[in-house]
């Protein structure tokens, strides 16, 4: 459920953390640890009066060839094939049609909700037409009191309870979640808090009042961070007049126009059953979850599904756009359209294609290319890497590193160097071997817990993705070919027409003024 969104007001809850006094052992420890670090990251340079034998002894190796070590660990050899365990998905609908994905686990004695609307702000426009950030102003306001309960009763049941409950929009799903205590003297009345932030909202007029006013606030320090700048305008640029085009948190110009009326009509539009989707992992029967699925879903208005997306139209040339910004540093966003959700086996294979091809080019990792090539070879930025957001609709495929000013054309000249480059003579069967079996080995750890899990329920249930889903997830990989790899690269990635964003005090495509 990953959306891009660069400024988050209510889509991403980032916790804070109390920082106490630290004895002075700790101190010692942290520093050896920040110190230990720094060694590990910067190229030894200074003489170390200690251990000089040692670094005597070690001059004489070539350190750029591999470990010789990992040659002569023979138990890597000898390891069997992963065997992987995919958790086993029950599935049922509710009397009001709510499909329902369930897992259930005994470990702990937890459960986890998650209910997702067809629903995010990609649907702000259906409401009013100067009114983005409405799905976001309703996410918001649902955990701030019911027509039972206002704002503090509402906070103060919530804590007593000690029970996470709430609610975020993203760009095409607005979604309200639960964790809780299994046992019926938490979960019970967890599960009624729950239903009256979807049924009976308070919507109070003096804290829409406040909202606004601090997500003003918000959207004023929004222009102060280039990484905000470099989003909004390659989202407005790639989508144009397409509701992805808009921020989810709403603008300075529209979050002031929005009513409570607009909120109501919102929920009522948008958060009912015929365009629900309910996942549910934790410490139950299967009865028991059956009957809790019947409790959050019965009052929701049945209503009517929202209706399908329209696709985003793609660029056919190159866009270079430079927003000045004071800084040393220049932020560059480069991308295209990229894919929408896959939900038959043919496009999903195409995508596990793209993935591990996209991973070899653009991973995160340091064995990437664009990583090895922009910063270990030109030592132009820290980090790059680059990836696919699948949606309903048409999501963005996205490049994004940060350079100095006066390196900004030439980071952006070489990086498109090694895309063309990887698409001319495509990735090898080392690199793919490599980065099929890290996402083996690594999928597991997907649902090593209850919240990881019920994402993935919720994933799959939003798209509407057969249970089967995870279960083929290892034979998807194994069935990738370094061909199809290559072709799927070159079917997708389109740089000579990607949209080019900077962010700095010096137009790079301006050559005398760079210069």
């Amino acid at each position: 459920m990953t959306q891009n969104t660069t400024f988050y007001a209510k889509n991403n809850i980032v916790p804070a953390s109390l920082i106490k006094p630290k004895s002075k052992p700790l101190q010692s420890l942290r520093i050896c640890i920040l110190l230990g670090l720094s060694t590990l990251t910067l190229t030894a340079q200074a003489d170390m009066s200690s251990g000089e034998e040692y670094r005597a002894q070690a001059s004489t190796v070539d350190i750029s060839a591999p470990i010789a070590a990992l040659d002569k660990l023979s138990s890597l050899n000898n390891a069997k094939p992963l065997k992987v365990t995919v958790p086993t998905i029950q599935s049922f609908k509710t009397k009001a049609g709510v499909p329902v994905l369930f897992v259930a686990t005994s470990t702990l004695p937890i459960v986890d909700i998650d209910l997702r609307f067809n629903a995010g702000s990609a649907r702000d426009g259906s409401i009013s037409s100067t009114g983005f950030g409405i799905a976001n102003m309703t996410a918001t306001m649902l955990e701030q009191g019911s027509k039972r309960l206002d704002e503090n009763e509402f906070t103060r049941a919530v804590e007593t309870l000690g029970i996470q409950l709430g609610s975020s929009a993203y760009k095409d799903m607005f979604t309200v979640s639960l964790r809780s205590l299994s046992d019926d003297k938490h979960l019970l009345p967890a599960i009624d808090l729950m239903t009256q932030m979807l049924t009976e909202p308070r919507f109070d007029e003096q804290i829409l009042a406040r909202n606004k006013a601090r997500l003003l606030v918000g959207l004023q320090q929004q222009k102060q961070d280039p990484n905000s700048l470099a989003s909004l305008a390659f989202s407005k640029a790639l989508y144009g007049n397409h509701p992805y085009a808009n921020p989810t948190v709403g603008t300075l110009e529209t979050v002031p126009n929005i009513t409570r009326q607009q909120l109501v009509d919102f929920k009522n539009r948008y958060l009912v059953a015929a365009n629900a989707s309910l996942s549910m992992t934790g410490n139950l029967t299967l009865p028991q979850a059956q009957k809790l699925a019947e409790d959050i879903t019965a009052n929701l208005p049945l209503g009517q599904a929202a209706p399908i997306l329209p696709e985003p139209k793609p660029l056919t040339k190159s866009q270079h756009i430079h927003i000045p910004f004071p800084s040393s540093q220049t932020t560059v966003l480069m991308g295209q359209l990229g894919d929408k959700r896959a939900t038959d086996a043919k496009a999903q294979q195409k995508q596990t294609n793209f993935v591990v091809g996209n991973e070899v080019l653009a991973g995160g990792d340091f064995n990437a290319r664009l990583m090895t090539e922009i910063r270990k070879n030109l030592g132009y930025t820290y980090g790059i890497s680059g990836s696919m957001n699948p949606m309903l609709a048409r999501g963005p495929y996205q490049i994004g590193f940060s350079t100095r000013n006066d390196k900004a054309r030439a980071a952006i000249d070489a990086s498109l160097k090694v895309i063309n480059d990887t698409l001319t003579d495509g990735i090898t069967s080392a690199e793919m071997t490599l980065t099929t079996d890290n996402l083996k080995h690594s999928f597991p750890m997907g649902f090593a817990s209850n919240a990881g899990i019920n994402g993935l329920l919720g994933m799959m249930n939003f798209y509407q993705l057969p249970t089967g889903y995870l279960t083929n997830y290892v034979n998807r990989i194994e069935q990738v070919k370094l061909a199809d790899v290559n072709q799927t690269l070159r079917d997708t990635l389109k740089p000579e027409d990607f949209l080019i964003v900077t962010v700095g005090e010096v137009d790079p495509w301006d050559k005398k003024a760079a210069k």
